[in-house]
């Protein structure tokens, strides 16, 4: 049974309170200090929280958690703020507060024999790769916002990213967890175990839990061999049925050196081109879509640049693909994944869009992109689909920017149609309106139709079992009761 809370104290009694708990440096109240953790990156988002919280270690972040619980005060965690879906930004009540575990951002220790990393929350995943690969190993898990991204939310959100199809996602690279239960209790499981058959796997519970069932404080990352040679390589293809024979043909050839495979449209190519500075095609002349591939092998002698020129000299032979450059210098390489990696900030450049992070089955996503094209230009005359993405593990983040001319705020109210009728088509392709940046608050009111009945409603228990009064990331990823199963 469940006590009830103490009265609410008032603001500046909790905030005193808070105070005693992280220090000074700990806490921000001015709300021109708080207001970056109140926007989310999309900037579709503002709220107001009663303070921004920073605690720098495990057992002052537990205090929090056991203080707002009290107190009956709601919590969001908050990592690097990238969320696209609005998953790490406080609602407009100001009653919130918001937990950010930036300062919790030790490299405890890399294992050589096990392959191991152990890596605090707040670590950013640019810095846990550079760490790695330092120590002569390679943490695979890439996004475009690693940078800033940390570890936590990353695991929090499950991220996927462009090393999907040959490593899988974020969930696949942890092997323990340590965590701060919605009650303010700790959960030690910062085992490095690859065999551990010994009840629920609440790691995996927490990660993709989108900060609703707990905060994840550190956790124990599996490293892999770093490779000795990488050969990435821009294909022109004319639609993506063509992407995904090619897609066949190096799988076809040897499955194990694919690292990464890339769509990308023509619209979407060309606002990089034009929006973003130092980013030119590197071919002769435009084409409908591209790929970018990139292999990579541990082993000394696989000849890789080789293997790669064959391959595409046979993909150009046989008309998979209309021509293709590869990457001569890690320079190079760079400046082709700078193509993929500014997508969506050339769209953003280039005005409102609206982003719908789907997956569908690998062999239907060249009927995904053909008919939500057609139907999306239907919908909305003028329209600017610009698909791209992870074509290898059939996750494809299919934006569409508004129609040039158009009253950005007149196309973003339009949203919510665009979202179904892509969506309207994912599920018919069998697939999930959500693949990889989570539900957060922006999607909760597809999670119904999607994934009700027992799928939800077990969902809806292991919630109120964890948190009965819901403090933690209130909003985020279930929808209201009333709303379906």
């Amino acid at each position: 049974m469940t006590a009830s809370p103490s009265p609410t104290l008032a603001r500046h009694d909790l905030i005193a309170r808070f105070t005693e708990i992280v220090g000074p440096t700990g806490i921000l109240t001015e709300a021109a200090d708080t207001a970056p953790f109140c926007t989310d990156w999309r900037d579709l988002y503002h709220g107001r929280a009663l303070a921004v919280l920073r605690p720098a270690d495990t057992e002052t972040l537990a205090r929090i958690v056991r203080l707002c619980v009290e107190h009956d005060v709601p919590m969001v965690p908050q990592g690097g703020n990238t969320s696209m879906v609005g998953g790490a930004t406080p609602d407009a009540s100001g009653r919130e507060v918001v937990i950010c575990l930036s300062r919790m951002n030790r490299i405890r220790n890399i294992d050589p024999h096990d392959l191991t990393m152990e890596v605090e929350a707040g670590v950013t995943l640019k810095a846990a790769q550079e760490a790695a690969w330092e120590a002569g190993f390679m943490l695979p898990l890439s996004i475009s916002s690693e940078g800033s991204a940390q570890i936590g939310g990353v695991l929090a959100t499950n991220a996927g990213g462009n090393n999907t199809l040959r490593y899988g996602n974020a969930r696949e690279f942890v092997l323990g967890l340590e965590a701060v239960m919605p009650d303010g209790g700790v959960f030690h499981g910062l085992r490095r175990l690859r065999k551990d058959n010994t009840g629920y796997a609440l790691r995996q519970l927490l990660v993709g839990s989108e900060g609703t069932l707990g905060f994840i404080t550190t956790a124990i990352m599996q490293l892999y061999p770093q490779p000795r040679e990488i050969v990435a390589a821009l294909c022109a293809v004319e639609d993506a049925s063509a992407a995904l024979k090619l897609l066949g043909l190096l799988r076809g050839r040897d499955p194990a050196l694919v690292q990464a495979f890339e769509f990308m449209s023509g619209t979407g190519m060309d606002l990089v081109n034009s929006l973003i500075p130092a980013a030119p095609l590197p071919l002769e002349e435009r084409a409908p879509a591209y790929v970018l591939v990139e292999l990579a092998t541990p082993r000394p002698d696989a000849a890789l640049r080789e293997y790669a020129e064959d391959v595409l000299g046979t993909a150009l032979e046989d008309g998979i693909i209309t021509d293709a450059v590869i990457a001569e210098s890690e320079g190079q390489r760079a400046g082709l994944w700078k193509l993929r990696e500014e997508h969506a900030e050339a769209q953003r450049r280039a005005g409102a869009s609206v982003k719908n992070d789907v997956s569908v089955p690998v062999s239907h996503v060249p009927e995904l992109i053909a008919r939500a094209t057609v139907a999306c230009e239907a919908l909305i005359p003028g329209i600017r689909p610009a698909p791209f993405g992870h074509m290898g593990d059939g996750n494809i983040h299919f934006n569409l920017v508004q129609p040039e001319g158009m009253a950005p705020e007149a196309f973003l109210a339009r949203s919510h149609d665009i979202m179904d009728t892509v969506a309207a088509i994912v599920k018919e392709l069998d697939g999930s309106f959500s693949a990889e940046h989570g539900v957060g608050q922006l999607k909760p009111y597809m999670m119904p139709a999607w994934r009700g009945g027992a799928e939800l409603a077990a969902m809806r228990h292991i919630k109120a079992a964890l948190d009965p009064r819901d403090l933690m990331n209130p909003g985020k990823v279930l929808p209201p009761a009333t709303q379906g199963a």
